[in-house]
Protein backbone atom coordinates (compact mmCIF):
# COMPACT_ATOMS: atom_id res chain seq x y z
CA UNK A 1 0.00 0.00 0.00
CA UNK A 2 3.09 2.27 1.03
CA UNK A 3 3.54 1.57 -2.86
CA UNK A 4 0.67 2.83 -4.42
CA UNK A 5 0.52 6.03 -1.95
CA UNK A 6 4.26 7.35 -3.53
CA UNK A 7 2.49 6.41 -6.70
CA UNK A 8 -0.35 8.34 -6.09
CA UNK A 9 1.94 11.37 -4.30
CA UNK A 10 4.06 11.74 -7.60
CA UNK A 11 7.19 10.18 -5.22
CA UNK A 12 6.93 6.96 -7.72
CA UNK A 13 6.31 6.54 -11.73
CA UNK A 14 5.49 3.33 -12.74
CA UNK A 15 7.69 2.24 -15.94
CA UNK A 16 6.67 -1.22 -16.30
CA UNK A 17 9.95 -2.94 -15.78
CA UNK A 18 10.56 -2.10 -12.31
CA UNK A 19 7.49 -0.62 -11.40
CA UNK A 20 3.82 -1.58 -12.36
CA UNK A 21 0.98 0.86 -12.39
CA UNK A 22 -0.58 -1.79 -9.51
CA UNK A 23 2.20 -0.46 -7.00
CA UNK A 24 3.93 -4.14 -7.85
CA UNK A 25 7.67 -4.31 -8.00
CA UNK A 26 9.79 -6.83 -10.08
CA UNK A 27 12.29 -8.30 -7.92
CA UNK A 28 14.63 -11.08 -7.06
CA UNK A 29 14.93 -13.06 -4.25
CA UNK A 30 16.87 -15.48 -2.18
CA UNK A 31 17.04 -17.24 1.03
CA UNK A 32 19.98 -17.91 3.68
CA UNK A 33 19.66 -20.22 6.43
CA UNK A 34 22.73 -20.27 8.82
CA UNK A 35 25.06 -22.89 8.68
CA UNK A 36 28.59 -22.49 10.54
CA UNK A 37 31.85 -24.50 9.73
CA UNK A 38 32.86 -24.11 12.95
CA UNK A 39 36.85 -24.17 12.64
CA UNK A 40 36.14 -20.80 10.21
CA UNK A 41 33.83 -19.37 12.59
CA UNK A 42 36.67 -19.64 15.78
CA UNK A 43 39.28 -18.16 13.10
CA UNK A 44 37.19 -14.95 12.49
CA UNK A 45 36.24 -15.06 16.23
CA UNK A 46 40.26 -15.15 17.53
CA UNK A 47 39.53 -18.44 19.14
CA UNK A 48 40.54 -22.04 18.84
CA UNK A 49 37.53 -24.08 17.55
CA UNK A 50 37.55 -26.05 20.87
CA UNK A 51 36.77 -22.99 23.19
CA UNK A 52 34.27 -21.74 20.09
CA UNK A 53 32.62 -25.24 20.82
CA UNK A 54 32.69 -24.89 24.76
CA UNK A 55 30.97 -21.64 24.52
CA UNK A 56 28.00 -22.85 22.25
CA UNK A 57 27.54 -25.56 24.58
CA UNK A 58 27.04 -23.47 27.24
CA UNK A 59 25.00 -21.04 25.68
CA UNK A 60 22.63 -23.05 24.38
CA UNK A 61 22.53 -25.07 27.83
CA UNK A 62 23.74 -28.05 26.71
CA UNK A 63 21.41 -28.37 23.51
CA UNK A 64 23.97 -30.17 21.34
CA UNK A 65 26.29 -32.27 23.33
CA UNK A 66 27.75 -33.40 20.01
CA UNK A 67 29.57 -30.16 20.05
CA UNK A 68 32.07 -31.60 22.70
CA UNK A 69 31.51 -35.33 22.04
CA UNK A 70 32.19 -35.45 18.11
CA UNK A 71 34.58 -32.49 17.56
CA UNK A 72 34.88 -34.58 13.85
CA UNK A 73 31.63 -32.79 12.43
CA UNK A 74 32.55 -29.27 11.64
CA UNK A 75 29.29 -28.42 10.49
CA UNK A 76 26.95 -26.65 12.73
CA UNK A 77 23.55 -25.42 12.55
CA UNK A 78 22.89 -22.57 14.53
CA UNK A 79 19.43 -22.48 16.33
CA UNK A 80 19.26 -18.64 15.25
CA UNK A 81 16.96 -17.10 12.17
CA UNK A 82 17.70 -17.01 8.65
CA UNK A 83 17.29 -13.87 6.26
CA UNK A 84 15.83 -12.97 3.06
CA UNK A 85 17.75 -11.09 0.18
CA UNK A 86 15.21 -8.71 -2.03
CA UNK A 87 17.08 -7.15 -5.25
CA UNK A 88 15.64 -4.57 -7.14
CA UNK A 89 17.47 -4.16 -11.13
CA UNK A 90 20.06 -6.03 -12.48
CA UNK A 91 22.25 -8.28 -9.50
CA UNK A 92 25.06 -8.48 -12.50
CA UNK A 93 25.64 -4.86 -11.61
CA UNK A 94 26.10 -5.02 -8.08
CA UNK A 95 30.03 -5.63 -8.16
CA UNK A 96 30.42 -2.61 -10.31
CA UNK A 97 31.54 0.41 -8.05
CA UNK A 98 30.34 2.80 -10.74
CA UNK A 99 26.69 1.71 -10.81
CA UNK A 100 24.75 2.80 -8.22
CA UNK A 101 24.10 0.65 -5.42
CA UNK A 102 21.45 1.12 -2.40
CA UNK A 103 20.78 -0.95 0.04
CA UNK A 104 19.11 -1.20 3.89
CA UNK A 105 19.87 -4.33 6.24
CA UNK A 106 16.43 -4.52 8.06
CA UNK A 107 15.43 -6.97 11.08
CA UNK A 108 12.48 -8.21 11.49
CA UNK A 109 9.82 -6.14 13.46
CA UNK A 110 6.99 -8.37 12.79
CA UNK A 111 4.46 -6.08 15.05
CA UNK A 112 4.92 -2.64 12.31
CA UNK A 113 6.16 -4.82 9.78
CA UNK A 114 3.05 -7.23 9.52
CA UNK A 115 0.55 -5.72 11.56
CA UNK A 116 1.47 -1.84 11.00
CA UNK A 117 1.98 -0.91 14.75
CA UNK A 118 3.29 2.63 15.09
CA UNK A 119 5.55 2.47 18.18
CA UNK A 120 8.37 1.93 16.21
CA UNK A 121 9.82 3.31 13.12
CA UNK A 122 10.69 -0.38 11.20
CA UNK A 123 8.29 -0.07 9.02
CA UNK A 124 8.24 2.69 7.61
CA UNK A 125 11.94 2.90 7.06
CA UNK A 126 11.33 -0.61 5.37
CA UNK A 127 9.25 1.09 2.82
CA UNK A 128 11.09 4.03 2.73
CA UNK A 129 14.22 1.70 1.61
CA UNK A 130 11.73 -0.24 -1.00
CA UNK A 131 10.90 3.30 -2.62
CA UNK A 132 14.46 4.09 -2.46
CA UNK A 133 15.90 0.92 -4.06
CA UNK A 134 13.15 1.09 -6.83
CA UNK A 135 13.86 4.52 -7.92
CA UNK A 136 17.87 3.25 -7.74
CA UNK A 137 17.16 0.76 -10.55
CA UNK A 138 14.95 2.74 -12.39
CA UNK A 139 18.07 4.75 -12.54
CA UNK A 140 19.88 2.32 -13.98
CA UNK A 141 21.52 0.98 -10.46
CA UNK A 142 20.50 -1.77 -8.18
CA UNK A 143 18.69 -2.16 -4.62
CA UNK A 144 19.17 -4.48 -2.34
CA UNK A 145 17.11 -5.24 1.21
CA UNK A 146 18.21 -8.01 3.62
CA UNK A 147 15.67 -8.92 5.97
CA UNK A 148 17.19 -10.70 8.95
CA UNK A 149 15.39 -12.70 11.36
CA UNK A 150 16.26 -10.67 14.59
CA UNK A 151 12.93 -9.93 16.26
CA UNK A 152 13.18 -7.62 19.15
CA UNK A 153 16.74 -6.96 18.57
CA UNK A 154 17.28 -10.76 18.87
CA UNK A 155 15.81 -10.77 22.77
CA UNK A 156 12.72 -12.10 20.74
CA UNK A 157 9.17 -10.97 20.32
CA UNK A 158 7.43 -12.10 23.98
CA UNK A 159 10.40 -10.03 25.67
CA UNK A 160 9.95 -7.08 23.43
CA UNK A 161 6.04 -7.39 24.66
CA UNK A 162 7.36 -7.23 28.27
CA UNK A 163 9.53 -4.26 27.04
CA UNK A 164 6.54 -2.50 25.65
CA UNK A 165 4.15 -3.15 28.60
CA UNK A 166 6.96 -2.03 31.06
CA UNK A 167 7.46 1.20 28.95
CA UNK A 168 3.30 1.79 28.71
CA UNK A 169 2.88 1.14 32.49
CA UNK A 170 5.82 2.56 34.02
CA UNK A 171 5.42 6.27 36.31
CA UNK A 172 5.09 9.12 34.32
CA UNK A 173 4.22 6.81 30.79
CA UNK A 174 6.04 6.27 28.10
CA UNK A 175 9.27 8.66 27.67
CA UNK A 176 12.37 8.79 25.13
CA UNK A 177 14.28 9.61 28.34
CA UNK A 178 13.26 6.09 29.68
CA UNK A 179 13.50 4.27 26.30
CA UNK A 180 16.47 1.91 26.46
CA UNK A 181 16.42 1.72 30.25
CA UNK A 182 13.29 -0.38 29.84
CA UNK A 183 14.68 -2.60 27.88
CA UNK A 184 17.41 -2.99 30.26
CA UNK A 185 15.18 -3.75 33.47
CA UNK A 186 13.56 -6.52 31.44
CA UNK A 187 16.12 -8.30 29.83
CA UNK A 188 19.24 -6.73 31.73
CA UNK A 189 20.92 -5.73 28.23
CA UNK A 190 19.78 -3.06 25.42
CA UNK A 191 20.56 -5.48 22.35
CA UNK A 192 21.21 -8.62 21.81
CA UNK A 193 22.41 -8.50 17.84
CA UNK A 194 25.49 -9.80 17.04
CA UNK A 195 26.63 -8.29 14.14
CA UNK A 196 30.01 -9.29 13.50
CA UNK A 197 28.45 -11.88 11.05
CA UNK A 198 26.03 -9.97 9.37
CA UNK A 199 27.65 -8.48 6.43
CA UNK A 200 28.49 -12.16 4.70
CA UNK A 201 25.20 -11.96 2.41
CA UNK A 202 26.83 -8.60 1.02
CA UNK A 203 29.87 -10.35 0.48
CA UNK A 204 27.49 -13.18 -0.92
CA UNK A 205 26.49 -10.85 -3.63
CA UNK A 206 29.47 -8.82 -4.11
CA UNK A 207 29.29 -5.98 -2.70
CA UNK A 208 32.21 -4.07 -2.18
CA UNK A 209 30.75 -0.23 -2.25
CA UNK A 210 27.32 0.84 -1.10
CA UNK A 211 26.12 4.58 -2.49
CA UNK A 212 23.26 4.95 -0.08
CA UNK A 213 22.83 3.11 3.26
CA UNK A 214 19.51 3.57 4.32
CA UNK A 215 20.11 2.95 8.05
CA UNK A 216 20.54 5.31 10.82
CA UNK A 217 22.39 2.74 13.28
CA UNK A 218 26.15 3.28 13.86
CA UNK A 219 26.34 -0.74 14.93
CA UNK A 220 25.38 -1.89 11.16
CA UNK A 221 27.72 0.52 9.51
CA UNK A 222 30.41 -0.15 11.41
CA UNK A 223 29.94 -3.95 11.02
CA UNK A 224 29.79 -3.38 7.25
CA UNK A 225 32.80 -0.82 6.71
CA UNK A 226 34.96 -3.06 9.29
CA UNK A 227 34.85 -5.51 6.43
CA UNK A 228 35.79 -3.71 3.42
CA UNK A 229 32.89 -3.03 2.41
CA UNK A 230 32.52 1.57 1.42
CA UNK A 231 29.45 3.29 2.76
CA UNK A 232 29.11 6.48 0.54
CA UNK A 233 25.99 7.94 2.28
CA UNK A 234 23.87 7.26 5.28
CA UNK A 235 20.06 7.79 4.65
CA UNK A 236 17.56 8.41 7.56
CA UNK A 237 14.50 8.43 7.71
CA UNK A 238 12.30 11.12 6.57
CA UNK A 239 10.70 13.17 9.70
CA UNK A 240 7.39 12.82 7.85
CA UNK A 241 7.43 9.30 7.69
CA UNK A 242 7.88 8.45 11.77
CA UNK A 243 4.66 7.90 13.53
CA UNK A 244 3.61 9.48 16.43
CA UNK A 245 4.09 7.17 19.25
CA UNK A 246 7.21 6.20 17.71
CA UNK A 247 8.42 9.65 18.50
CA UNK A 248 9.71 7.98 21.76
CA UNK A 249 12.00 5.75 20.00
CA UNK A 250 13.32 8.14 17.60
CA UNK A 251 14.40 11.09 19.79
CA UNK A 252 15.92 8.26 22.06
CA UNK A 253 17.73 7.09 19.83
CA UNK A 254 19.27 10.22 17.82
CA UNK A 255 20.00 12.08 21.69
CA UNK A 256 22.18 9.00 22.19
CA UNK A 257 24.24 8.44 18.86
CA UNK A 258 22.85 7.12 16.16
CA UNK A 259 23.46 8.89 12.76
CA UNK A 260 20.91 11.48 11.93
CA UNK A 261 21.85 13.95 9.68
CA UNK A 262 20.47 17.81 9.49
CA UNK A 263 16.75 16.54 9.73
CA UNK A 264 17.33 15.53 13.89
CA UNK A 265 19.44 18.14 14.56
CA UNK A 266 17.10 19.91 17.05
CA UNK A 267 17.17 16.85 19.40
CA UNK A 268 18.73 17.81 22.85
CA UNK A 269 18.59 16.71 26.54
CA UNK A 270 15.26 19.26 26.48
CA UNK A 271 13.73 17.39 23.74
CA UNK A 272 14.09 14.10 25.15
CA UNK A 273 12.99 14.44 28.42
CA UNK A 274 9.86 16.35 26.68
CA UNK A 275 8.72 13.50 24.25
CA UNK A 276 6.54 11.12 25.68
CA UNK A 277 4.55 8.27 24.01
CA UNK A 278 0.69 7.57 23.12
CA UNK A 279 -0.90 7.19 26.92
CA UNK A 280 -4.04 4.33 27.78
CA UNK A 281 -4.80 5.44 31.22
CA UNK A 282 -3.42 2.30 33.00
CA UNK A 283 -4.24 3.53 36.21
CA UNK A 284 -7.91 4.33 35.48
CA UNK A 285 -9.05 0.88 33.87
CA UNK A 286 -11.54 -0.29 35.09
CA UNK A 287 -12.24 -4.10 34.63
CA UNK A 288 -9.84 -6.58 33.31
CA UNK A 289 -7.07 -4.64 33.50
CA UNK A 290 -8.00 -3.26 37.35
CA UNK A 291 -8.69 -7.41 38.16
CA UNK A 292 -4.59 -8.17 36.29
CA UNK A 293 -3.36 -5.68 38.48
CA UNK A 294 -4.87 -6.85 41.39
CA UNK A 295 -3.65 -10.11 40.75
CA UNK A 296 -0.05 -9.05 40.74
CA UNK A 297 -0.28 -6.92 43.97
Amino acid sequence: PETREAIAKGRLVPDGKILLPTGQSIVSKAAIEPVWYLPEIARRFGCTETVLRQSIFRMTNGMYPELITRPDIKIFLPPIGGLTIYIWGDPDTIPDEDIELTCRVHDECNGSDVFGSDICTCRPYLTHAIEECIKTAQRGGCGIVIYFRKEGRSLGEVTKYLVYNTRKRQEGGDSAENYFSCTEKVAGVQDTRFQALMPDPLHFLGVTKIHNFISMSDMKYNAIVSTGIEIVNRIEIPQELVPADAQVEITAKVFHGYNAGDAYKGIDENALKKTKGREYGYDKAEGVEKQSSNLVE
